[in-house]
């Protein structure tokens, strides 16, 4: 009984001990993004959205960070469009210089 807890012991510790470096081997490696292609996926997902409706956004890319420029309806387009940025492979960070029209709704 000794001898099999000690041996399920071992392989339980041998396994604890190689597992994590396979798991390394298993996640992906992604290339790193251009930025033309984070801009390009940047600018559909804004354009896309029903929220945002982005079609007529700036947005540049600079070495993985997206500057976002233009007018937006209210405070939840605005905030929405930072998130779909954000969410975008290759981005590190997005500067979100939105402006909220004067004609949008005071509660959005």
């Amino acid at each position: 009984m000794l001898r099999s807890f000690l041996t399920l012991l071992l392989a339980f510790a041998l396994f604890a001990s190689v597992a994590p470096n396979s798991w390394a081997f298993e996640k992906k490696q992604h290339a790193p993004v251009s930025d033309d292609a984070i801009h390009d996926h940047v600018r559909r997902k804004l354009a896309d959205d029903a929220v945002v409706k982005g079609a007529a956004l700036e947005v540049d890319v600079q070495n993985g960070v997206v500057t976002l420029k233009g007018r937006v309806a209210g405070k939840k387009a605005k905030e929405k469009a930072g998130k779909l940025a954000k969410k975008v492979s290759g981005v590190t960070s997005v500067n979100n210089e939105l402006v909220i029209s004067s004609e949008a709704n005071p509660q959005d």
